[in-house]
């Protein structure tokens, strides 16, 4: 049995292949003010998100964009993350 530390939450980055575009793609689960869709950064709100939050790895879920467009993700990974922000003033 899982538990709740291997479901996708906000901050994890998510591994998915997407049955529509037949890729393989990672995504980070990021709030609305963090969302960048070209650095792959997705709202926990917007359609992707919402259908990634809670789930886990083996997971295949449909995406809902519009009652008409609707296509299928499977969750490969799930890389747990934390909010970034502290990260960006450390240096190595």
């Amino acid at each position: 049995m899982k538990d709740q530390g291997d479901r996708a939450g906000l901050f994890d980055k998510v591994t998915i292949y997407n049955e529509l575009a037949k890729q393989e793609m990672t995504l980070q689960i990021v709030t609305t003010l963090r969302q960048d869709a070209l650095k792959g950064l997705i709202s926990k709100e917007s359609p992707v998100g919402k259908a990634l939050m809670g789930r886990q790895v083996g997971d295949r879920i449909q995406v809902e964009v519009s009652p008409e467009v609707k296509y299928w993700v499977e969750i490969r990974a799930i890389e747990k993350g934390r909010d970034d922000e502290s990260l960006e003033i450390s240096s190595y």
